[in-house]
């Protein structure tokens, strides 16, 4: 006769055996049995997941009151929080949070952190508010000839041995024009290398012209601008840019709200 493994090994055991899993297969044990679902909510297992340095980033917050709300939160909250609520650390420029499947860190470069050519210039960009951002302040495109937007990240703060993917978070204003007419340059570097593919594409493509953004769900599109692996944190940089350089078309109406970083296949 079989015996339940539940039957013989304590919860204790079986949170710390079910440690050196991942957090999909966590989630999933949890369909298993009571004990199994009581034993998968430990913050053995979920304080493994958390990234090393993660208490150490979340101090930058630039918000008191999400210090305090994840200073009382257990570990395994605490994984949640950061998978479903980004924090807004440096100076309110960046974002940090945690891939649900993985646990990987996910970075967003705030349009502020952001170096966007002319970007100081009022005629050329206004720096607004808008409720659905997470950022204080998006960058808002009344117009110009030539667009060049960057942003750079320091690959020894993310996750090793990881692919990750950037995304450009944007959306159109009312009155747009430009960008339907003539396609962007998208592209993804590491500072250490000459590696790096660029993509062409349309942000306001016409009906006979392929689609390349998508709905985030959260009131804003995205765009893939590339991908590079992150082998050790030691390549130095990750380069992000997005240019159109043609003195001829003028552009307007396109609101950035930043650079999402997350692993590939995240979402």
């Amino acid at each position: 006769m079989k015996s339940d493994i539940t039957n013989i090994l304590p919860e204790e055991c079986i949170s710390y055996i079910l440690s050196f899993t991942s957090p999909t297969d966590v989630c999933r044990s949890k369909l298993v049995s009571p004990v199994f679902r009581s034993a998968a909510d430990s913050d053995t297992i979920w304080g493994k997941f958390l990234p090393s340095d993660c208490y150490d980033i979340i101090s930058n917050s630039s918000s008191s009151s999400s210090n305090q709300l994840i200073a009382s939160m257990s570990k395994t909250q605490l994984y949640f929080h950061l998978c479903n609520n980004p924090v807004i650390i440096d100076n309110g420029t960046m974002s940090f949070g945690l891939d649900k499947a993985t646990g990987k860190k996910c970075y967003m470069l705030g349009a502020r952190r952001l170096s966007i050519a002319w970007a100081d210039t009022p005629n050329y960009w206004r720096w607004k508010r808008l409720p659905e951002s997470r950022f204080s302040e998006v960058a808002d495109l009344k117009q110009v000839w030539w667009l060049d937007v960057k942003g750079t990240i320091e690959t020894k703060i993310l996750s090793p041995k990881t692919t990750y993917v950037a995304y450009l978070v944007y959306k159109f204003a009312t009155s747009r024009s430009g960008f339907e007419k003539k396609p962007v340059d998208l592209h993804v570097e590491l500072e250490e290398s000459d590696a790096g593919r660029t993509f062409r594409v349309f942000l306001d493509p016409s009906a006979n012209i392929p689609q390349f953004s998508r709905d985030r769900g959260d009131g804003w599109m995205e765009v893939k601008l590339g991908e590079f692996f992150n082998e050790h944190g030691d390549d130095g940089k990750a380069i992000c840019s997005l240019r159109e350089v043609d003195n001829y078309t003028p552009k307007k109406g396109i609101i950035i709200e930043g650079i999402d970083i997350r692993p590939k296949d995240c979402r």
